[in-house]
């Protein structure tokens, strides 16, 4: 795991705990004034010692910090950082960087939607899959959405894209699935 991974990891498993995640939610909320234990304490419900061991765990995760006036502030954009450094770990997070066009179909590392058939970006999104996928040889269906699964929800979608695109070919029957044509190389 990579260190990027293993901080995100780390402000994660922080902020599963419910009142370190309230407790982050209202210092953001507050921006750059920030609050004290005890308005924290007040506003969640809490004891200051509760609040105060969830600030301290906050801090100590880097999206917090405590200031000599008593004040707690957060740091949204670690955690927008640690986000993104997920994102990054998605298996067509760095095929997607050749593909800027395609963005917007995309969230997380996650296809969300196709492009309408028409259009440009609809092949164009085939052959992205189509590198995803490298198919070297016959695999049958299963193997395919199982590939496929890694990055989409709609799997079956994404495979009659590449069929229709031309990316993919099936057999007769159905079951068994190729590459339909040579990819061009990467510009």
């Amino acid at each position: 795991m990579s260190a990027d991974a293993a901080r995100a990891a780390e402000i994660l498993a922080q902020l599963a705990v419910p009142l370190r995640l309230a407790a982050f939610a209202e210092l953001a909320r507050r921006g750059t004034e920030g609050a004290t234990l005890a308005e924290l304490a007040h506003v969640l419900d809490r004891t200051k010692p509760e609040v105060g061991d969830a600030c301290a765990r906050l801090v100590a995760a880097g999206i917090v910090t405590g200031f000599g006036d008593g004040a707690y502030r957060a740091h949204p954009g670690e955690l927008r950082d640690a986000a993104g450094a997920v994102d990054r770990l998605q298996p067509i997070a760095a095929l997607l960087d050749g593909y800027p066009k395609l963005r917007g179909y995309f969230k997380h590392g996650r296809l969300t939607s196709l492009p309408p058939t028409q259009g440009d970006r609809y092949p164009m999104l085939g052959e992205l899959l189509a590198r995803f996928l490298a198919l070297d040889g016959l695999y049958d269906e299963d193997t395919i959405n199982r590939r496929l699964a890694r990055v989409t929800d709609d799997v079956a979608g994404a495979r009659r894209l590449l069929v229709e695109s031309g990316w993919l070919e099936r057999d007769r029957a159905g079951t068994t699935y190729g590459p339909g044509r040579p990819l061009p190389q990467p510009a």
